[in-house]
């Protein structure tokens, strides 16, 4: 069962099942979230059990998308669409092994600019 937690271990997560192929996403938002660009996985809802759920803070960043980290030591965890049956967790958040591997790359039109993306992977515009 994959799990994982934030840096304090506050908030620790796990996800009945394997987890799906994650994205790494470059948009302005996640790279200011995060510092740099986010990859994540999406989990359905009913298959992710969170303790210390008391200690996610959550950032509405548009109308449908919030974010969660913790409100403790400030890790970045989640990127919740309300509008979805799922939440994106943040692959740096897992234990080792995560089993899976980074599928492609989106938002590569707001990357920043002290990077490349050269890894052979597919790229998205949006």
């Amino acid at each position: 069962m994959p799990k994982g937690s934030c840096l304090c271990g506050a908030v620790r997560f796990e996800v009945a099942g394997e987890l799906k192929a994650p994205d790494a996403c470059h948009c302005v938002a996640c790279r200011k979230t995060t510092g740099h660009f986010l990859v994540s996985t999406d989990v359905p809802r009913d298959r992710l059990t969170v303790h210390g759920a008391e200690q996610v803070g959550w950032y509405q960043s548009s109308e449908h998308i919030r974010r969660g980290f913790c409100s403790v030591c400030g890790s970045t965890l989640f990127w919740d669409p309300t509008h979805r049956d799922w939440t994106s967790i943040a692959l740096g958040a897992f234990e080792a092994p995560t089993g899976t591997h980074i599928e492609m790359h989106i938002f590569v039109d707001e990357k920043g600019d002290y990077y490349d993306i050269a890894d052979g992977l597919p790229q998205k515009a949006r």
